[in-house]
C-alpha cells in the first residue's frame, strides 16, 4: 500500500465506531459534536486525508481551521503520519492566521481595507501604548486604561456590523474606546490580532469576488473546536460555506465552551448544527476516561449527554481530599503526601503523567513553591510560566534545545521536524527554495557547534538570536509579540533569576516528561492525563461569586472540562470549610 493510501487502512478502525464511521463517509456539510476523549482527532485526521485525496482534485486544496498553533501542529504531524503532506494545497491554522495570509496579506490593497503596504502586527507593549492613547481621549479619568481591555476587545467582537444602530447605541462609550483604539494602531502601521478577522470579515461580506476567490482555492474548509473561535469566524463560515457553495466540515463540542470571556459562543456551534442543510454526528464513546470518571463529568456538567466509556478503559475513580489549612500547607500536602501515595499506587507513571489544575495562576504559585521544596521539577502553562506557552518562538526554541541536548544522535526530534517548524515560523521570508535552504544551512551551522547541554542558556539564546532569529523576525509582520518574549527571557536568563539555567532544563520544558504539569483549568482544555489533581475548587475561586447565569453554566463546563482529562484518577483538593458548590454536588451524587 502506498503512503498515499495509507490512511485507507487506518481508517477500518473507524468502522468499529458508528459516529466516527458516519463522519468519515460524511459527503455535504457535516456537524460533528465530539465530546472529550472521543477520537475527534483521529477521526478528523483520516476525514483531511480522504477529503484531500478523494474529493479536491490537485491545485484545489482544503483550509483547516483550528483553535491554535499547537493544534495545528499535531493535526500536521498526524497527516504527516499517515503520508499525507500538507504542501501547498493545504492551509492549517488558526482563525488569525487564515485572515492575515489568506485574506489580508493577498488581497489588502484590491479591497480597500485601509492598511499601509508595510503594515505589521502589534506587540503587547504597543497595543498597550495604543490603549492608553485612546482611553485618554474618548474616556479619560483616574482609571488605569489596561483595565478596559476585556471589555473593549469584547465588544469589537460581538458587534462585526459597524454601519448599523447597535454599534453606537449598545455602548457607545465603548464604540468610542474601539474605534480610537484601532485608530492609534493604524497611526503606527499597526494591526493587532483581533483585527484580522474583523477585517477578514467585513470584506468577505462586502465583496462577492473575494468569497469566490477562496472558492477557487478552498473547496472545503475545515473547522476544529468550532465553540471556540466566536462571532467573526462564524460569519466566515456563513460567508463562504452557505453563500459561495464551499462544503463545511466542523468539529466541536457546546460542553466544552470555557472560553465566553474572550467572545466565544458555544450557541453558534449549537445554531449550526440544527441547521436542515448540515448532517450533525454525535460521538458518544470515551476513549480516554474510565467509566467511574465519565458518570462523574455527567453529574459535574448537570445534563446527562448519553457518553459512555469505550472497552479497555478501565473504572477510573474520584478521591476527595477536603483540608482545613491555608494554599501553601495544602501544596505541601500534595508534594509530600498525596503525589507518593498516587505514584506507589501506580508505579508505572511518570511524574509528566500528572497534573494538578486549578482556577488561577496565583494559586499554582503555591505548589510551585511546593514542589521545588520537594526536588520535584515542574512545567507550567499559566500566566505565571518561565515564558508564555503559546508563544510559537518559544516552542521551537524548546525543540531546538531539545535536539542539541542528545537528540541529534537520538534522532528525536528529527532536524528535518525542527527545519520545517522554523520554516513555518518565518514563513513569510522564507518564500523561495533558495531561502529555505539557507535557512536549513545555517540553522545546523548555530545548532551544531552549541550541542552542550550543560552549557548556560543564556548565551545559547544569545548566539541563536544574534546569528539566525533577529534578521528574520524584523522582516516578518507577525514576529514582534513573540521577539519581545525571548528578549524578556534572555534577559531574566542574563541577568535575573534564570541565570543558572541551562540547555537541558530549557529543553525539559518541552519535552515535560520528567515534571509535574501546573496549570489553570482553561490551559488545560484539549490535553490528557493520566492523573489529574483539582487543587483550590472552593466557593469563591470555582464558580467567582457574583455571577451572571450565564458565567455560572460556563464555570460548570469549566469544571468538567478539568474533571474530564483524567484517563485514570481524578484528585479534589478543596476547603473543607468552603468547598465548592460543583464538588458538593458530585460528592452527593456519586454516594447516593
Amino acid at each position: 500500500m502506498s503512503n498515499s493510501t495509507l490512511y485507507l487502512r487506518v481508517a477500518e478502525d473507524l468502522r468499529l465506531n458508528k459516529g466516527q464511521w458516519d463522519a468519515y463517509e460524511s459527503q455535504g456539510n457535516c456537524v460533528v459534536l465530539a465530546g472529550p476523549g472521543s477520537g475527534k482527532t483521529k477521526t478528523l485526521t483520516l476525514k483531511l486525508a480522504r477529503m484531500l485525496i478523494e474529493d479536491v482534485q490537485a491545485p484545489r486544496g482544503l483550509a483547516c481551521i483550528t483553535y491554535n498553533n499547537e493544534c495545528a501542529r499535531e493535526l500536521e504531524e498526524r497527516l504527516g503520519a499517515l503520508g499525507v503532506e500538507p504542501g501547498g494545497r493545504v492551509f492549517i491554522g488558526t482563525v488569525h492566521s487564515f485572515s492575515l495570509t489568506q485574506i489580508i496579506l493577498p488581497y489588502a490593497k484590491v479591497a480597500q481595507m485601509g492598511l499601509p503596504d508595510d503594515f505589521k502586527v502589534a506587540s503587547r507593549s504597543e497595543q498597550r501604548t495604543a490603549l492608553e492613547r485612546a482611553f485618554f481621549q474618548a474616556i479619560g479619568g483616574p482609571e488605569n486604561p489596561q483595565s478596559w481591555d476585556l471589555p473593549m476587545n469584547r465588544y469589537r467582537k460581538s458587534i462585526i456590523d459597524r454601519t448599523g444602530r447597535e454599534w453606537k447605541e449598545r455602548d457607545p462609550q465603548l464604540a468610542q474606546l474601539v474605534e480610537t483604539f484601532e485608530t492609534e494602531l493604524r497611526k503606527v502601521g499597526r494591526i493587532d490580532f483581533d483585527d484580522m478577522p474583523l477585517l477578514a470579515i467585513r470584506s468577505l461580506q462586502q465583496h462577492n469576488w473575494l468569497r469566490n476567490a477562496l472558492y477557487a482555492k478552498y473547496p472545503i474548509l475545515v473547522v476544529d473546536e468550532y465553540q471556540d473561535l466566536g462571532l467573526a469566524l462564524h460569519q466566515m463560515v456563513m460567508a463562504l460555506c452557505f453563500n459561495t457553495g464551499m462544503r463545511l466540515f466542523a468539529v466541536g463540542d457546546v460542553d466544552q465552551s470555557i472560553y465566553g470571556f474572550t467572545g466565544a459562543s458555544p450557541e453558534l456551534l449549537q445554531e449550526l448544527s440544527e441547521r436542515d442543510d448540515v448532517e450533525t454526528i454525535k460521538l458518544r464513546l470515551n476513549y480516554r476516561c474510565g467509566s467511574r470518571i465519565v458518570t462523574a463529568a455527567t453529574y459535574a456538567l448537570g445534563e446527562d449527554r448519553d457518553y459512555e466509556a469505550a472497552r479497555g478503559t478501565g473504572e477510573g475513580t474520584v478521591y476527595f481530599h477536603p483540608q482545613n489549612e491555608a494554599y501553601p500547607t495544602q501544596a505541601t500536602f500534595l508534594c509530600s503526601t498525596l503525589l507518593p501515595e498516587i505514584r506507589t499506587r501506580l508505579p508505572h507513571l511518570k511524574l509528566g503523567d500528572i497534573a494538578v489544575l486549578y482556577p488561577a495562576a496565583f494559586i499554582g504559585d503555591h505548589v510551585a513553591e511546593a514542589a521545588q521544596t520537594a526536588g520535584l521539577s515542574i512545567l507550567r502553562s499559566d500566566g505565571n510560566a518561565l515564558y508564555p506557552r503559546g508563544s510559537r518562538l518559544m516552542r521551537w526554541l524548546e525543540q531546538c534545545a531539545e535536539w542539541c541536548c542528545g537528540g541529534w544522535r537520538r534522532g528525536s526530534p528529527r532536524f528535518g521536524r525542527i527545519t520545517s517548524e522554523g520554516q513555518h515560523l518565518f514563513a513569510e521570508v522564507l518564500s523561495t527554495e533558495d531561502a529555505r535552504l539557507v535557512f536549513q544551512q545555517r540553522l545546523i551551522d548555530v545548532l551544531w557547534g552549541q550541542k552542550n547541554e550543560s552549557e548556560l542558556l543564556a548565551c545559547w539564546l544569545r548566539n541563536l538570536y544574534d546569528a539566525l532569529i533577529s534578521d528574520l523576525a524584523k522582516a516578518c509582520r507577525t514576529m514582534e509579540d513573540d521577539v519581545e518574549i525571548l528578549r524578556a527571557f534572555i534577559g531574566r536568563c542574563s541577568e535575573g533569576d534564570c541565570q543558572a539555567m541551562t540547555i537541558s532544563q530549557f529543553a525539559g520544558q518541552g519535552t515535560g516528561l520528567d515534571s509535574l504539569n501546573l496549570t489553570t483549568l482553561h490551559s488545560s482544555k484539549g490535553r490528557e492525563f493520566s492523573v489529574v489533581i483539582m487543587f483550590g475548587i472552593d466557593a469563591g475561586r470555582l464558580p467567582r461569586r457574583n455571577l451572571t447565569s450565564r458565567e455560572l453554566v460556563e464555570s460548570r463546563r469549566l469544571f468538567y472540562v478539568g474533571l474530564t482529562r483524567a484517563k485514570t484518577e481524578v484528585h479534589m483538593m478543596f476547603s473543607a470549610r468552603n468547598p465548592s458548590q460543583f464538588i458538593s454536588e458530585l460528592q452527593r451524587r456519586l454516594d447516593e
